[in-house]
Parts: C-alpha cells; sequence; structure tokens
C-alpha cells in the first residue's frame, strides 16, 4: 500500500477537537464556529443564520454538526439554507469534521458549520 500525504493548499483542516474548542490548521478555535476555505470564524449556533446564509454560492455543501449528538436542526433553519441553494447535509460534530476534512481533500467548495461536542 501507497500513503500519501493529504495536500490541503491553503484550506484549514480540522485536526482536533474536545468540549468547547476545535483545531483547524494546528490553532485552536472557541465552538462553535464556522470554517469555508482558509477562514474560520466565530457562529453563533441555530439562531444566527445569517452568517451561514453568506456561504450561497460560494459552497456546494454545508456540513451542520449538531454537537456529540445527531440532532434535527429547525426546520426553518434548513428550509432558509436550502431556498438560498445550500445543499444542508447534518449529523454529529465528529462525524461533520471527518466528511469536512475528506471533501476539501478533494477540493470541493465545502463548509462547516459545528456546535460544541461536549
Amino acid at each position: 500500500m501507497h500513503l500519501r500525504e493529504v495536500d490541503f493548499g491553503s484550506a484549514l483542516p480540522v485536526d482536533g477537537y474536545g468540549a468547547d474548542f476545535f483545531r483547524l490548521g494546528g490553532v485552536a478555535h472557541p465552538a462553535p464556529l464556522m470554517a469555508v476555505a482558509g477562514q474560520v470564524q466565530s457562529w453563533a449556533g441555530y439562531d444566527d443564520a445569517d452568517t451561514l446564509l453568506a456561504l450561497a454560492g460560494r459552497v456546494d455543501v454545508l456540513l451542520i454538526g449538531t454537537g456529540g449528538q445527531i440532532a434535527h436542526i429547525p426546520a426553518s433553519l434548513r428550509a432558509c439554507l436550502e431556498d438560498a441553494g445550500l445543499g444542508v447535509e447534518v449529523m454529529d460534530s465528529p462525524a461533520a469534521c471527518r466528511t469536512y476534512n475528506v471533501l476539501l481533500s478533494e477540493s470541493r467548495r465545502v463548509a462547516l458549520a459545528v456546535l460544541p461536542v461536549g
């Protein structure tokens, strides 16, 4: 088997997380947060649709991490995001981080919005 190191370019992959933080590109950021390409910013959670709506046209899929357990996001938030043309995938935050990294490694247009795991 041949192993090769993944080159994320200028994107910042998730390389760790704890109860109240996510580490992207080696730097810890307080949770919740939103990440896209080489940018990380705070996200105020489900009540902060504007931060996510700003991604319309920039990404094809938005991964939403619901914390330590998978949960439904508010139906109104999902409808608002989908109406703006964002593909929304909901999963627990650890799975969202792993999926984000895979899609980044494939140079996909992806964003991540995650709630704390603990």
